[in-house]
Protein backbone atom coordinates (compact mmCIF):
# COMPACT_ATOMS: atom_id res chain seq x y z
CA UNK A 1 0.00 0.00 0.00
CA UNK A 2 1.39 3.41 -1.04
CA UNK A 3 0.80 5.94 1.72
CA UNK A 4 0.24 9.46 0.35
CA UNK A 5 0.13 12.92 1.94
CA UNK A 6 -1.65 15.56 -0.16
CA UNK A 7 -0.41 19.14 0.28
CA UNK A 8 -2.21 22.06 -1.41
CA UNK A 9 -3.68 25.33 -0.18
CA UNK A 10 -6.90 24.81 -2.18
CA UNK A 11 -9.43 22.53 -0.43
CA UNK A 12 -11.14 21.47 -3.67
CA UNK A 13 -7.86 20.30 -5.21
CA UNK A 14 -6.98 18.36 -2.06
CA UNK A 15 -10.40 16.74 -2.03
CA UNK A 16 -10.21 15.81 -5.71
CA UNK A 17 -6.76 14.24 -5.44
CA UNK A 18 -7.78 12.49 -2.22
CA UNK A 19 -10.81 10.90 -3.88
CA UNK A 20 -8.86 9.78 -6.97
CA UNK A 21 -6.04 8.15 -5.04
CA UNK A 22 -8.21 6.56 -2.36
CA UNK A 23 -10.17 4.83 -5.11
CA UNK A 24 -7.10 2.74 -5.94
CA UNK A 25 -6.57 -0.60 -4.17
CA UNK A 26 -2.83 0.01 -3.77
CA UNK A 27 -3.02 3.60 -2.45
CA UNK A 28 -4.14 5.27 0.77
CA UNK A 29 -4.25 9.00 1.46
CA UNK A 30 -3.11 9.18 5.07
CA UNK A 31 -3.51 12.93 5.48
CA UNK A 32 -3.75 16.42 4.01
CA UNK A 33 -2.00 19.74 4.63
CA UNK A 34 -2.73 23.26 3.45
CA UNK A 35 0.75 24.77 3.69
CA UNK A 36 4.39 23.76 3.82
CA UNK A 37 4.78 24.03 7.57
CA UNK A 38 1.81 21.77 8.17
CA UNK A 39 3.15 19.39 5.51
CA UNK A 40 6.44 18.94 7.36
CA UNK A 41 4.70 18.30 10.68
CA UNK A 42 2.25 15.79 9.23
CA UNK A 43 4.88 14.03 7.15
CA UNK A 44 6.97 13.45 10.27
CA UNK A 45 3.95 12.13 12.15
CA UNK A 46 2.22 10.13 9.42
CA UNK A 47 5.38 8.90 7.60
CA UNK A 48 3.91 8.74 4.07
CA UNK A 49 5.72 7.07 1.18
CA UNK A 50 4.90 9.94 -1.21
CA UNK A 51 4.13 13.61 -0.59
CA UNK A 52 2.21 15.44 -3.30
CA UNK A 53 3.52 18.96 -2.70
CA UNK A 54 2.03 22.13 -4.16
CA UNK A 55 4.70 24.60 -5.29
CA UNK A 56 3.15 27.87 -4.23
CA UNK A 57 1.55 28.05 -0.79
CA UNK A 58 1.24 30.53 2.10
CA UNK A 59 3.36 30.41 5.28
CA UNK A 60 5.96 28.06 3.77
CA UNK A 61 6.13 27.33 0.05
CA UNK A 62 6.64 23.90 -1.47
CA UNK A 63 10.31 24.49 -2.25
CA UNK A 64 11.25 25.40 1.32
CA UNK A 65 9.10 22.59 2.70
CA UNK A 66 10.72 20.06 0.38
CA UNK A 67 14.21 21.19 1.28
CA UNK A 68 13.50 20.96 5.03
CA UNK A 69 11.63 17.67 4.78
CA UNK A 70 14.28 15.89 2.73
CA UNK A 71 17.24 17.23 4.68
CA UNK A 72 16.14 15.34 7.79
CA UNK A 73 18.09 12.31 8.99
CA UNK A 74 16.66 8.83 8.45
CA UNK A 75 14.06 7.69 5.95
CA UNK A 76 12.34 10.47 4.05
CA UNK A 77 9.35 10.30 1.69
CA UNK A 78 9.47 10.82 -2.04
CA UNK A 79 8.23 14.27 -3.04
CA UNK A 80 6.19 14.83 -6.19
CA UNK A 81 5.69 18.53 -6.85
CA UNK A 82 2.33 19.84 -8.13
CA UNK A 83 2.33 22.93 -10.31
CA UNK A 84 -0.16 24.88 -12.42
CA UNK A 85 2.38 25.79 -15.10
CA UNK A 86 4.74 23.61 -17.14
CA UNK A 87 7.65 25.80 -16.10
CA UNK A 88 8.14 27.44 -12.75
CA UNK A 89 10.88 29.46 -11.09
CA UNK A 90 11.01 26.75 -8.43
CA UNK A 91 11.49 23.74 -10.71
CA UNK A 92 15.27 23.63 -10.81
CA UNK A 93 15.70 24.49 -7.13
CA UNK A 94 13.13 21.89 -6.12
CA UNK A 95 15.08 19.22 -7.99
CA UNK A 96 18.22 20.37 -6.25
CA UNK A 97 16.34 20.06 -2.97
CA UNK A 98 15.58 16.43 -3.76
CA UNK A 99 12.12 16.35 -5.34
CA UNK A 100 11.63 13.27 -7.49
CA UNK A 101 9.44 14.88 -10.11
CA UNK A 102 6.80 17.34 -11.21
CA UNK A 103 3.19 16.89 -12.24
CA UNK A 104 0.83 19.45 -13.75
CA UNK A 105 -2.39 20.03 -11.82
CA UNK A 106 -4.44 19.67 -14.99
CA UNK A 107 -3.10 16.17 -15.63
CA UNK A 108 -5.59 13.36 -16.18
CA UNK A 109 -6.41 11.11 -13.19
CA UNK A 110 -4.57 8.24 -14.88
CA UNK A 111 -1.40 10.37 -15.07
CA UNK A 112 -1.71 11.25 -11.39
CA UNK A 113 -2.03 7.62 -10.35
CA UNK A 114 0.85 6.57 -12.58
CA UNK A 115 3.03 9.39 -11.22
CA UNK A 116 2.48 8.32 -7.62
CA UNK A 117 3.35 4.73 -8.46
CA UNK A 118 6.47 5.73 -10.40
CA UNK A 119 7.81 7.94 -7.62
CA UNK A 120 6.90 5.44 -4.90
CA UNK A 121 8.97 2.89 -6.81
CA UNK A 122 12.05 5.11 -6.35
CA UNK A 123 11.98 6.30 -9.94
CA UNK A 124 11.82 9.88 -11.15
CA UNK A 125 9.18 11.69 -13.14
CA UNK A 126 9.22 14.82 -15.24
CA UNK A 127 6.98 15.58 -18.17
CA UNK A 128 8.95 16.08 -21.42
CA UNK A 129 7.82 19.73 -21.64
CA UNK A 130 9.01 20.51 -18.11
CA UNK A 131 12.32 18.73 -18.67
CA UNK A 132 12.99 20.48 -21.97
CA UNK A 133 12.24 23.95 -20.65
CA UNK A 134 14.05 23.28 -17.40
CA UNK A 135 17.26 22.40 -19.24
CA UNK A 136 16.86 25.23 -21.73
CA UNK A 137 16.52 27.70 -18.86
CA UNK A 138 19.48 26.20 -17.03
CA UNK A 139 21.92 26.26 -19.94
CA UNK A 140 20.95 29.83 -20.81
CA UNK A 141 21.46 31.22 -17.30
CA UNK A 142 24.20 29.13 -15.70
CA UNK A 143 27.92 29.06 -16.51
CA UNK A 144 29.45 25.65 -17.11
CA UNK A 145 31.42 24.64 -13.98
CA UNK A 146 34.62 22.61 -14.11
CA UNK A 147 33.88 18.91 -14.48
CA UNK A 148 35.91 17.83 -11.44
CA UNK A 149 32.99 15.83 -10.05
CA UNK A 150 33.25 13.55 -13.07
CA UNK A 151 36.68 12.33 -11.98
CA UNK A 152 35.02 9.65 -9.86
CA UNK A 153 33.67 7.96 -13.00
CA UNK A 154 35.35 5.66 -15.47
CA UNK A 155 35.38 6.61 -19.16
CA UNK A 156 32.56 4.16 -19.86
CA UNK A 157 30.49 5.53 -16.97
CA UNK A 158 30.93 9.06 -18.28
CA UNK A 159 29.73 7.89 -21.66
CA UNK A 160 26.68 6.23 -20.14
CA UNK A 161 25.94 9.30 -18.02
CA UNK A 162 26.10 11.53 -21.10
CA UNK A 163 23.44 9.38 -22.77
CA UNK A 164 21.33 9.35 -19.58
CA UNK A 165 21.54 13.16 -19.53
CA UNK A 166 20.25 13.18 -23.10
CA UNK A 167 17.16 11.34 -21.85
CA UNK A 168 17.91 7.95 -23.36
CA UNK A 169 16.48 4.79 -21.78
CA UNK A 170 18.68 1.86 -20.74
CA UNK A 171 17.60 -0.07 -23.83
CA UNK A 172 18.49 2.86 -26.10
CA UNK A 173 21.87 3.33 -24.42
CA UNK A 174 22.64 -0.38 -24.72
CA UNK A 175 21.87 -0.29 -28.43
CA UNK A 176 23.88 2.89 -28.96
CA UNK A 177 26.97 1.60 -27.11
CA UNK A 178 26.68 -2.04 -28.26
CA UNK A 179 26.45 -3.41 -24.73
CA UNK A 180 23.89 -5.54 -22.89
CA UNK A 181 20.94 -3.77 -21.28
CA UNK A 182 21.77 -5.35 -17.93
CA UNK A 183 25.29 -3.93 -18.24
CA UNK A 184 23.78 -0.50 -18.84
CA UNK A 185 21.63 -0.85 -15.70
CA UNK A 186 24.73 -1.77 -13.71
CA UNK A 187 26.59 1.28 -15.02
CA UNK A 188 23.65 3.58 -14.18
CA UNK A 189 23.42 2.19 -10.64
CA UNK A 190 27.14 2.73 -10.09
CA UNK A 191 26.95 6.27 -11.48
CA UNK A 192 24.09 7.24 -9.16
CA UNK A 193 25.94 5.71 -6.20
CA UNK A 194 29.31 7.33 -6.95
CA UNK A 195 27.80 10.77 -7.51
CA UNK A 196 25.22 10.48 -4.69
CA UNK A 197 22.36 11.18 -7.10
CA UNK A 198 18.79 10.28 -6.13
CA UNK A 199 17.60 9.19 -9.56
CA UNK A 200 17.84 9.66 -13.33
CA UNK A 201 16.26 13.12 -13.32
CA UNK A 202 19.02 14.35 -11.04
CA UNK A 203 21.52 12.66 -13.34
CA UNK A 204 20.16 14.82 -16.17
CA UNK A 205 20.63 17.98 -14.10
CA UNK A 206 24.12 16.83 -13.06
CA UNK A 207 25.09 16.21 -16.68
CA UNK A 208 24.17 19.75 -17.66
CA UNK A 209 25.70 21.27 -14.55
CA UNK A 210 29.03 19.67 -15.35
CA UNK A 211 29.10 20.36 -19.07
CA UNK A 212 28.69 16.71 -20.03
CA UNK A 213 25.90 17.55 -22.45
CA UNK A 214 26.06 20.61 -24.69
CA UNK A 215 23.15 23.06 -24.97
CA UNK A 216 20.78 22.04 -27.74
CA UNK A 217 20.96 18.32 -26.98
CA UNK A 218 17.69 18.11 -25.13
CA UNK A 219 16.72 15.09 -23.03
CA UNK A 220 13.80 12.98 -24.13
CA UNK A 221 12.32 10.92 -21.33
CA UNK A 222 14.34 11.03 -18.09
CA UNK A 223 13.09 8.59 -15.52
CA UNK A 224 12.51 5.70 -17.93
CA UNK A 225 14.37 2.52 -17.18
Amino acid sequence: MIRVLVVDDQPMIRAGIHAILDSQPDMSVVGEAENGRMAIDRARTLRPDVVLMDVRMPELDGLAATRELLSAAGDTPKVLMLTTFDIDDYVYEALRAGASGFLLKDSEPEELMRAVRVVANSEALLSPSITRRLIENFVETQPTPPATALNALTDREREVLRHVAMGMSNAEIAKELFIAEQTTKTHVSRILHKLSLRDRVHAVVFGYENGLVAPGRQPRHPGRS
